[in-house]
């Protein structure tokens, strides 16, 4: 990765070279984060503190409702934690006759994002809750100044889930969106970010907090219940890898998608990428082509791992199976793969990292946009929609179940090299992620661009089939010799919100310190000192 900032792509940022740094994809998000750091935190500290600042300030992306998973290198050894939520006892295809619901609350599972500020703050934190949590509350209580891309993204969520139990309440004052520019409070979430600290998560998993879900719940006909919050528990479950090089890239196990990733880098090392430049057609085809046999494979198998009883992860990595895959992408065309048969045997992102060597990739989310659209009364609570995350297909291994985890979009990346972190990094943006993944560790790994460079390059996006979608600034010769080859090409303009995502990236560098670069697609920032 070069040390040199050239500014290939558009953008107003150059890359935050520092001892400490935390990125994020809102800048009082950011400056909460730094403000634990300067007070002794360490990269834990300000990735809670950060968490906590994003759901006050950055709604549409997440809230105390969401779901999160993290990887940490703790400055010895690296450890992943699943903290997604698992579907109420009740649950059944029965329930769900026409399918799974998106919006409402029977799209709803047990958030399990606050037990992640938990279990991350007792095992690794310095400060305690109550100090990390501090910046949140503040914004809550007090109001923070909306932004502009989180303006337009509350409009476009208030005019789908006004009518959401709880929703206008809370999110709309004055019956509309706050606009950008203006302050915003939140003092049902001050009380709850209070109630979390107080009492280390357990108000809202089984006391105060969580009695007034599971009423809301039963008010509304849902079938959440007190039990069901109760018997929530995030999880310690190490990572998964693939090697491209000499570089690792690290990911959380299913239920979640980031073994695509991983896929897709294995198939990519039997090809000839390596002779291309990052921008070139064929490096972006051969990229394309992985992926489609990474999605058609993970939408077949994965699922919660303890529901993947023939094919595992172990069976998806499999070094002769990746090959075998990859044997089947042409330089010459475009295909539509079906799903393999592997041998037997799951949004905000937020990048920390502290002068001791302690880096931290965490991400958090309601799913889509505001989730659910159920906010909890009094409370400041917005409830995921990570139900819909599950099918009610027959047979398959993500068939929807009570108390089990759904199929999981939203992922933390690490790179490792020769042993050592090299890099805490992700992207928000639902189905994009794992492709992100693949762009970004490529592009700084394989090409040497920097973090910021990396985040400021066009994307594209595999949809469906033959279809893929790509930003306009890939240029239109590009786009024609994609075209060419058999790409449905689609050109989105950056929607700041879902489509293209939103990268947030922390490298280390060879001699000490990190170098920082934040999405321009959001109104975040990088910053450290």
């Amino acid at each position: 990765m070069r040390l040199r900032h050239d500014p290939l792509y558009p953008s107003r940022r150059s890359p935050i070279l520092a001892d400490n740094v935390v990125a994020t994809s809102q800048s009082l998000a950011t400056q909460a984060g730094l403000t634990i750091l300067q007070q002794g935190g360490n990269a834990v500290d300000a990735a809670i503190a950060t968490a906590a600042a994003l759901v006050v300030v950055e709604p549409t992306g997440n809230g105390l409702g969401s779901d999160a998973f993290c990887i940490l290198w703790d400055g010895k050894e690296l450890h992943g934690l699943n903290a997604s939520g698992r579907a109420p006892a009740a649950w059944s295809p029965e329930r769900f006759p026409d399918g799974m619901v998106e919006r409402g609350w029977d799209s709803v599972t047990v958030p399990g994002m606050v037990d992640a500020w938990v279990k991350l703050s007792e095992r690794f934190g310095t400060l305690g809750l109550a100090t990390v949590l501090a910046p949140a509350i503040r914004y809550a209580e007090e109001g923070f100044i909306v932004s502009p891309i989180i303006a337009a993204l509350w409009a476009r969520g208030a005019e789908v889930l006004g009518h959401q139990p709880g929703f206008a309440e809370t999110f709309m004052p004055n019956g509309r969106a706050p606009r950008a520019g203006e302050r915003f409070r939140n003092p049902g979430a001050a009380r709850t970010l209070r109630l979390i600290a107080e009492t280390k998560g357990r108000a809202f998993y089984e006391g105060e907090i969580a009695e007034e879900i599971a009423a809301f719940a039963k008010a509304h006909g849902a079938a959440m219940t007190v039990e069901d919050l109760a018997a929530h528990r995030s999880d310690w479950c190490g990572t998964i890898s693939q090697r491209f090089d000499d570089v690792e890239l690290h990911e959380i196990p299913p239920n979640g998608q980031g073994i695509a990733a991983l896929m897709a880098l294995g198939m990519l090392q039997h090809t000839a990428i390596r002779d291309f430049g990052p921008d070139d057609v064929t490096a972006i085809h051969l990229q394309i082509e992985a992926i489609k046999l990474a999605y058609a494979d993970i939408d077949a198998f994965v699922a919660d791992r303890a529901h993947m009883t023939g094919v595992d992860e172990r069976a998806l990595l499999d070094a002769d199976y990746l090959r075998a895959r990859a044997s089947l992408i042409s330089t010459e065309r475009a295909q539509d793969f079906g799903a393999g048969t592997p041998p037997e045997g799951g949004t905000v992102l937020m990048s920390t990292a502290d002068a001791s060597g302690m880096m931290v990739s965490f991400i958090q989310s309601n799913y889509a946009g505001f989730g659910s659209g159920v906010v909890i009364p009094g409370t400041g609570i917005a409830m995921q929609n990570r139900g819909f995350g599950f099918t009610t297909q027959a047979g398959h291994p993500n068939q929807v179940a009570g108390g089990k985890r759904p199929f999981h979009t939203i992922i933390p990346g690490f790179a490792m090299k020769e042993g050592k972190p090299l890099m805490a990094y992700g992207m928000m943006g639902g189905p994009i992620q794992a492709q992100g993944h693949v762009q970004l560790l490529l592009r700084t790994q394989l090409w040497g661009q920097d973090v910021q460079t990396a985040a400021d390059a066009p994307r594209w996006r595999m949809v469906s089939g033959l279809d893929v979608a790509c930003e306009p600034a890939m240029g239109e010769t590009t786009l024609a010799a994609l075209r060419a080859l058999g790409h449905r090409i689609e050109v989105e303009a950056p929607d700041n919100a879902f489509g293209f995502g939103g990268a947030q990236l922390v490298a280390r560098l060879p001699e000490g310190g990190y170098m920082a670069g934040s999405d321009p697609r959001k109104d975040g920032q990088a910053a450290g000192f």
